[in-house]
């Protein structure tokens, strides 16, 4: 592998490596290593003082976390040719560190590569492009996109087309095969689509693609976000997860049955019932921030809609739940937003499906109705369950559910719980614009 390396060093003129992991938040952290010691690099990692990089379970006292690239994923920067980033997985005094989320999701995989299956994952990550408006506040950068059903604008999409055309020939040149590409149902929201992959592969693109997203925003001198529900008035940012299993040694799509009606597999609908079994427990990692849950509502912004699911059911072409089935052979996840951890919300999608497997759970009847519109009489009478409408709920749903926290690690899904839990009391105690406005005259 490293004379692999060395070869793509010379033959490319790579000068430098960005040697990266990603800590809960999934975040990017790195060290800058010259290829000059591309050699110690790929012996030794970069090391790093824990405490500072964010949650990875380290106090100021502890010894280094070191991360061990994987060359395998080393991806060449299309703006800056002479720069690759590397990511890797983190290992303290020479083990490897059970909080590391890339080492999580290897081995989640790998308990699905025992079964026989390869994991594959697409993705729809969802951004807004943003900039100070005069009161130093983020607003929508573009002052004429203000329709209240933007969705597809051709006008708008072609006032962001150098951002967005950028953005495609950089992917593109990096062989991820980007296919659709357009702007969402929020002002200045947009989304790029590329072909999908195994989830290792698709989690590192992902979290590139977010660093990728921002620093071409800010060559144009534009702010991206991925937060979750930026603004109360417009559609939020998801990253819906589409998954299916392959056999491992054909490579077939296991979850594909075209003669069944949902054009589905057995196997395909128990994956699907497993992810509705532990509905309630996923949403605290893949909807992971306070500000999650005002994106999973069942009120709408001003497009009509919110594009997000509130309800554990599934069906076809059917976007008011959590489960969608979009097309023969895979399965769609709508709960998962833009703040979610790649390398965590896939783990946890894939054990809550394989656990489905084991265990052979039914879905379920389809849905095909608009649930935004059916009273919630009619909900309970049929038995649909709500997703979590808040963070603290999610979090307790995530602590009782021992197949999801298992798929993290007991001691990792204890440390993730007790952080969001305090995210959660940091939240609850603030005093927001909103209660000042409500209650500061009346009281």
């Amino acid at each position: 592998m490293i004379d692999r390396i060395k070869s793509l060093v010379e033959q490319n003129g790579i000068e430098y490596f960005f040697c990266s992991f990603v800590e809960m938040s999934g975040a990017p952290k790195a060290k800058l290593v010259p290829a000059t010691h591309l050699d110690q690099m790929a012996r030794e990692g970069a090391a790093f003082a824990g405490f500072a990089c964010g949650e990875v379970c380290q106090g100021p006292h502890d010894p280094d976390v070191v991360s061990i690239p994987d060359f395998g994923s080393l991806t060449v920067l299309p703006w800056r040719k002479n720069v690759a980033w590397v990511p890797g997985n983190l290992h303290v005094n020479g083990a490897p560190w059970p909080y590391c989320p890339r080492t999580i999701l290897a081995r989640q995989l790998e308990q699905a590569r025992q079964r026989g299956y390869v994991f594959h994952v697409g993705v729809e990550p969802e951004f807004m492009l943003l900039k100070k408006n005069s009161d130093e506040r983020y607003a929508p950068w573009d002052p004429l996109d203000t329709a209240a059903k933007p969705c597809y604008d051709l006008r708008a999409l072609y006032r962001n087309l150098d951002v967005m055309t950028t953005l495609i020939r950089f992917m593109q040149e990096l062989g991820w095969d980007p296919y659709a590409n357009d702007h969402e149902d929020a002002n200045c929201q947009f989304e790029i689509n590329w072909v999908f992959s195994d989830a290792m592969k698709t989690s590192d693109r992902h979290t590139f693609f977010k660093w990728m997203v921002r620093t071409v925003a800010e060559q144009h001198g534009l702010w991206a976000t991925f937060m979750p529900k930026p603004f109360a008035h417009l559609t939020g940012n998801g990253a819906h997860y589409h998954m299916s299993l392959a056999d491992a040694e054909s490579g077939t799509n296991l979850f594909l049955d075209e003669r069944d009606p949902l054009a589905l597999s057995q196997l395909g609908r128990w994956f699907m019932g497993g992810i509705l079994h532990h509905a309630r427990a996923l949403p605290a990692v893949v909807a992971p921030l306070v500000n999650s849950y005002k994106r999973l509502i069942r009120g709408a912004p001003r497009s009509g809609a919110t594009w997000a699911p509130v309800y554990v059911t599934y069906g076809l072409a059917n976007r008011t739940q959590m489960v969608r089935i979009p097309a023969p052979g895979r399965i769609e996840a709508r709960a998962v937003d833009g703040a979610a951890n790649p390398y965590l919300a896939a783990a946890v999608l894939l054990a809550a499906g394989l656990d489905g497997i084991e265990h052979k759970m039914d879905p379920g009847p389809a849905n095909d109705g608009n649930l935004y519109e059916t009273p919630e009489e009619e909900l309970h009478r049929r038995g649909i369950r709500l997703l979590p409408a808040t963070l603290q709920e999610a979090v307790e749903c995530f602590r009782q559910d021992s197949v999801v926290c298992e798929a993290l690690g007991t001691d990792y899904a204890t440390y993730y719980a007790g952080v969001k839990l305090e995210e959660w009391r940091r939240y609850h105690q603030s005093v927001s614009e909103w209660e000042i406005a409500e209650y500061l005259k009346t009281y």
